[in-house]
């Protein structure tokens, strides 16, 4: 029987000095830990563990107790994806907005978060949560850092940012962010790095104290699980959000970890793949006549262009990008495509597209604000030829403005 029930322990620092692409095959998959010594990490589907010592039940104990408390499976993934982040902490959840509603479990009624003003989908569910809950909110630009110091209160317990935001790909500088937070007693700084993964950026290295990945995209990286992880620089914050994993039941499927841990086998490959095919798609779009701006910060056009090339080591897969028109010619393009696929969902083998404005959580005039026009599109870019892709485009452009 697997007996490794958390995500901490000191097995985990050999693998520090190891490369990423290595970690994310080995970390956590010690095959003598099976009963016959699987390679392939099994899914154990139980919900209950026989104990030897039935007066021993607890949320953090050495050996799997309860399905809520642990699993096999899951503590497998979550060493894994700790290890790609060079710590030894991390847990798994049902979605990406199931780990950050156990995040921000962390604060009470009083508290007050900084946050990030464009965040595709997390807005609406801090919103949400301020609301039920009493704690405050004020979204501020995280690309400036004047504007994070002027909104910190004495009851500042939080500063969440999204680097790059979505979907108009601004990065925030973590370092400095983290500097700030560290500068004030009891902040928090939690940052949201689905877009980058481990693979471009390492967020905790940069002095942040979370990290939020959405499994759903780069992670599983196979549009077929729904799911979320949180790393953490502490034991101590760890701790505090595995009760919260385990109390609103709210962690990852056996077999739902099982799927994220194969895909994480082929991330660094995945992510190279994705990042060249998104530098491919934003070259290309620069030079088209039918389109009025692009977004991706390889362009030097991009405002956080030093930023990104000094803080990350690659890029996403993520392009986005105007055309001229309105939404009708906008709709139509993306309806015109044939390879590229309309898909509100990003980090997939396959390429989507989709119109922010025509699929938000929160009322369009504050996103109209931000830049976030009707003829806006973000594209994610799969994994296939990056010049079939491009002639998908151009067919596309080729209907919409005959």
């Amino acid at each position: 029987m697997a007996q490794d029930a958390d995500s901490s322990g000191d097995e985990m620092n050999s693998y520090q000095d190891l490369s990423f692409e290595t970690k994310a095959i080995h970390a956590g998959q010690e095959f003598e830990k099976w009963s016959h010594s699987e390679v392939v990490p099994p899914i154990v589907t139980t919900m209950t563990f026989a104990q030897e010592d039935p007066t021993i039940i607890s949320l953090l104990s050495t050996a799997h107790t309860y399905g809520r408390f642990g699993n096999p499976t899951r503590s497998t993934l979550e060493k894994c994806i700790a290890a790609l982040d060079n710590t030894n902490y991390a847990l798994t959840f049902t979605s990406g907005c199931a780990a950050i509603h156990a995040l921000l479990h962390l604060l009470k009624s009083g508290d007050h978060i900084v946050s990030s003003n464009e965040q595709f989908g997390p807005d609406a569910v801090l919103e949400d949560f301020c609301k039920a809950t009493g704690v405050e909110v004020d979204f501020v630009d995280s690309t400036v850092l004047k504007q994070i110091e002027d909104a910190i209160k004495p009851n500042t317990k939080m500063i969440w940012i999204m680097t790059p935001s979505n979907p108009r790909l601004r990065y925030s500088d973590v370092a400095s962010i983290a500097k700030i937070a560290h500068s004030h007693p009891n902040i928090i700084l939690a940052v949201d790095n689905t877009f980058l993964t481990p693979y471009f950026l390492r967020a905790l290295d940069l002095g942040a104290d979370i990290v939020m990945y959405s499994l759903t995209k780069y992670l599983n990286g196979h549009n077929d699980v729904m799911g979320g992880a949180l790393t953490f620089l502490s034991e101590e914050l760890y701790k505090k959000v595995k009760y919260y994993q385990a109390a609103f039941g709210i962690a990852l499927s056996p077999f739902d970890c099982y799927l994220t841990n194969r895909g994480l086998k082929t991330l660094a490959l995945r992510m190279q793949k994705h990042s060249d095919n998104g530098i491919a798609i934003a070259r290309y779009l620069q030079s088209h006549p039918m389109v009025s701006k692009v977004m991706h910060p390889v362009l030097p056009s991009h405002p956080d262009h030093e930023l990104a090339m000094t803080q990350c080591s690659g890029y996403s897969s993520i392009v986005s990008f105007e055309i001229k028109g309105t939404l009708k010619e906008a709709k139509k393009f993306v309806q015109s495509l044939q390879i590229i696929q309309s898909c509100g969902s990003l980090g997939s083998y396959a390429s989507f597209a989709m119109l922010p404005i025509a699929q938000l959580f929160s009322g369009k005039e504050a996103w109209y604000k931000l830049g976030v026009h009707e003829n806006l599109i973000r594209f994610s870019a799969g994994l296939e030829n990056a010049d079939d892709l491009i002639k998908d485009m151009e067919q596309s452009f080729d209907k919409t403005y005959q």
